[in-house]
């Protein structure tokens, strides 16, 4: 037994603690990313060190769980495009707004998308049951007032249960090509405003959000109205920041926007000070020296430049088969990145836009 009187020994020193870490990654059979769990677990420490109060240990456990949770879940379905579909828990199964949210995602699942949605009743289950269960994925948040997922879901492996907003908010929109808010309250709001805060700074890549109303409802051209007569009129946002989203009542109109966002556009990333677009399509030299003429005022210097794959894509297997523009991009212009994705998908080097799947009769809606 530990004798407690004895003089304690000398405290670890940095340097005890990181072979200690390394231990314990060796022992763990971790082989990959390894600098990244270190880091992790040496926070942890670092909260240990610094006293940090129980409870923000707790937020800090459960956050890094849950996230943890999710992302296994997502990670068996990163190569199949997600749609996140945003809306009232509170809407009724006779309301429009139900109906079209159901036809959204059937329309979209039918396409090959899978839907995300908060997992709740109301829009939630709408969207869940116009996509099938097969399609759709649950992030769901545990409250006092509603005890379990929607039935869609609610037993489905595809279905992770959050304690935090947060960590919920961050896997509906981390994992999305595509959003859709339907009208809601201030959960709706909240979803739908982190989007545009979001597209808005340049912290996610640009992808279609379409607010999607009834056919006649002005929910979104309310919306509408009060950016430009208050916020646009007081400066707090720019005229062209509502120029990214569709505001519609159409389901056609919906799927089009966001399927048509990647008709020729499949993603981007930054090597260096580089921006790197990615196409499904090799532009010509022509068409690229159009875009330069058209986009030279987002550009620190120089033109828009057709290239292969760079050295840290290959490496990392990302998309090194796509052809790809590459620019010095004024980040500043970030907002604009939405026009020059269009004008790529615009390009006569195209592909064509893929015929519409044939509907198939739904048998409980057969005479």
């Amino acid at each position: 037994m530990t004798d407690p009187t004895a003089p304690a020994g000398p405290a670890p020193t940095a340097t005890d603690v990181e072979r200690s870490l390394d231990a314990l990654l060796a022992a763990a059979d971790v082989t990959a990313n390894v600098d990244q769990i270190r880091q992790i677990l040496a926070t942890g420490v670092l909260l240990g060190q610094d006293g940090t109060d129980r409870l923000d240990l707790k937020i800090a456990r459960a956050a890094l769980t849950e996230m943890r949770n999710a992302f296994k879940l997502f990670a068996d379905y990163a190569d199949t495009p997600k749609v996140t579909i945003f809306g009232s828990a509170r809407t009724r199964t006779d309301d429009p707004q139900y109906a079209q949210a159901h036809e959204v995602a059937a329309a979209l699942a039918a396409r090959g998308w899978m839907v995300v949605t908060g997992a709740g009743p109301g829009i939630m289950q709408a969207a869940m049951e116009g996509a099938g269960a097969d399609r759709s994925i649950g992030v769901s948040i545990r409250l006092p007032f509603e005890e379990r997922a929607n039935h869609i879901i609610h037993d489905d492996p595809k279905h992770v249960s959050m304690k935090y907003f947060f960590t919920r908010k961050l896997m509906l929109v981390k994992e999305s090509r595509a959003f859709v808010s339907v009208p809601g309250g201030f959960g709706t709001l909240d979803e739908t405003f982190e989007l545009l805060t979001l597209q808005q700074t340049g912290k996610a890549e640009p992808t279609p959000i379409v607010l999607l109303d009834v056919p006649g409802g002005s929910f979104w051209h309310g919306l509408q109205r009060f950016v430009e007569e208050q916020l646009v009129r007081l400066g707090l946002v720019a005229p062209d920041d509502l120029e990214r989203v569709l505001i519609t009542d159409s389901v056609d109109a919906a799927v089009e926007e966001i399927t048509g966002f990647y008709r020729n556009y499949d993603s981007l990333r930054w090597v260096g000070d580089r921006l790197v677009l990615r196409l499904l399509a090799e532009p010509t030299e022509a068409e690229v020296a159009d875009l330069t003429r058209r986009f030279s005022s987002m550009l620190r210097h120089g033109s828009i430049e057709r290239t292969g794959p760079f050295a840290v894509e290959r490496s990392d297997a990302d998309q090194p088969d796509l052809p790809r523009l590459a620019m010095a991009f004024d980040q500043s212009q970030v907002g604009g990145l939405h026009r020059l994705i269009r004008a790529a998908n615009e390009l006569p080097s195209t592909p064509p836009v893929p015929a519409p799947p044939t509907p198939v009769a739904d048998p409980d809606h057969l005479a």
